[in-house]
């Protein structure tokens, strides 16, 4: 009598939308749609998922410093834990200079390590989420809709025009959108110095760099609420909102020891 053949391990530990085939024991995930978080200072025009069999995903359209919300393209395949994201941007202040002259892209390639992840979500809903931090290192998240990105440069932005129209924009003489990109400049600097995601820590933090001092957060009593605030968003935020008028004319002078070059000014 011929015997039943054993069950494969793989089919063994198929797990939702996240398992394996019959040729590997490495995720598959199926019918993916694809959506960029852009939180670079630069003009996201396009990105390319590659995993290691040859399977691509892309993305993309000229996506602005803090968009990605709402634009998607599907539908894709992808397989393994491990991909590669080659992506361009392009800045667009210096694109405007010359409307006519070619736009000059940066080219980027990002290595991603994906863990096996359980995919929730029917067709339409399964998104990969891909997040392009200002270091240049990308995040991918799986998702069942298009909100949540995790630094609103917008939102920061109209904050500071909101509190500040006459710093931020004298007399309206400069394009709304190159003050936004200024905005997200800066922010994007908060990130990357001090991991800054929540609205009112960067809103301050540009506040100050820009309007106060741009080595303000040299100053001792910043360098304090700096560490005292680590891992606590909006925190920074609301002490520099509450700092002495002495600290704060100390700051805007530049004549106090800064803490990163030892050097005493005024």
């Amino acid at each position: 009598m011929k015997k039943a053949g054993l069950v494969s391990p793989c089919l063994a530990l198929l797990v939702s939308l996240a398992g394996c085939d019959a040729f590997s024991s490495e995720p598959t995930y199926k019918g993916l749609s694809v959506e960029g978080f852009n939180y670079t200072p630069y003009n996201l025009s396009r990105f390319v998922v590659t995993d290691k069999y040859g399977n691509r995903a892309s993305g993309g359209g000229d996506l602005p410093p803090g968009s990605g919300e709402g634009r998607l393209s599907c539908c894709y395949s992808l397989k393994g834990t491990e991909f590669t994201v080659d992506w361009r941007v392009y800045d667009a202040d210096e694109a405007i200079k010359d409307l006519y002259a070619p736009i000059k892209y940066i080219e980027k390639k990002t290595e991603v390590h994906l863990p096996p992840t359980k995919v929730e979500g029917g067709a339409g809903t399964r998104i990969l989420g891909l997040h392009f931090y200002p270091d240049d290192h990308i995040e991918f998240e799986f998702r069942t809709d298009l909100r949540g990105s995790r630094i609103d440069f917008a939102e920061v932005d109209y904050r500071l025009m909101q509190k500040h129209k006459d710093l931020m924009n004298p007399q309206g003489k400069l394009d709304e959108f190159a003050v936004f990109r200024r905005t997200a400049r800066v922010a994007a600097e908060g990130w990357k110095k001090y991991r800054l995601t929540d609205n009112g820590d960067l809103e301050q933090y540009v506040y100050y760099t820009l309007f106060v001092n741009k080595d303000f957060d040299q100053h001792p009593v910043v360098q304090q609420i700096i560490k005292s605030t680590k891992g606590k968003p909006g925190e920074f935020g609301r002490e520099l909102e509450t700092l002495s008028a002495e600290t704060r004319r100390e700051i805007k002078a530049n004549k106090f020891k800064h803490a990163k070059t030892g050097e005493s000014n005024g």
